[in-house]
């Protein structure tokens, strides 16, 4: 018998929700999570986050479909602005270090992650990255994670919210 992976998620939230809103869709978190998990055998997936009040009925949400919310302060000077990049690598390292997970699954277009995506290239580690878009997505990081990276805007149809009908 094959035993399966065990797979990290370490996901940059406002870098994956703008990305996608990008293209002009929003992501389904539900079928995200069904397919992180399908696709790549993630068993925890964090997202990193910008805390703001107004939104805890999404972050509600989030934590029912099996997310594990890692929350930010948000400096508010006229755009909310939670900056997670230090946490996911420290989450990330931390699991890494403690030997928690067989790969890790990257999400974000940010090259702030190019680092962390080196590394863990270099350790065997690295499963994929996932960005939203190419054309979005940092050249630095998709460069360094080579031929284990994806983007999204081909599985629109798959993973796109679609509103359920009131009629």
């Amino acid at each position: 018998m094959i035993q399966k992976e065990n797979n990290f998620a370490y996901i940059d939230g406002q870098n994956l929700n703008l990305g996608v809103k990008s293209m002009g869709w929003v992501l389904d978190m539900k079928r995200f999570k069904i397919y992180l998990k399908d696709k790549y055998n993630v068993s925890k997936t964090y997202i990193f986050l910008g805390f703001v009040a107004e939104y805890q009925r999404m972050y509600n949400a989030f934590q029912e479909y099996g997310y594990t919310l890692i929350f930010k302060p948000v400096v508010d000077d006229k755009k909310p602005k939670g900056n997670i990049d230090a946490d996911l690598i420290l989450r990330a390292m931390i699991d890494f270090h403690e030997n928690k997970f067989d790969k890790a699954v990257i999400i974000t277009s940010d090259g702030d992650f190019y680092s962390l995506v080196d590394y863990f290239y270099s350790k065997e580690k690295l499963k994929v990255v996932i960005s939203p878009y190419f054309k979005t997505c940092s050249s630095l990081l998709r460069n360094t994670a080579k031929e284990k990276i994806m983007f999204l805007d081909n599985l629109k149809e798959k993973l796109e919210y679609k509103r359920k009908s009131t009629a």
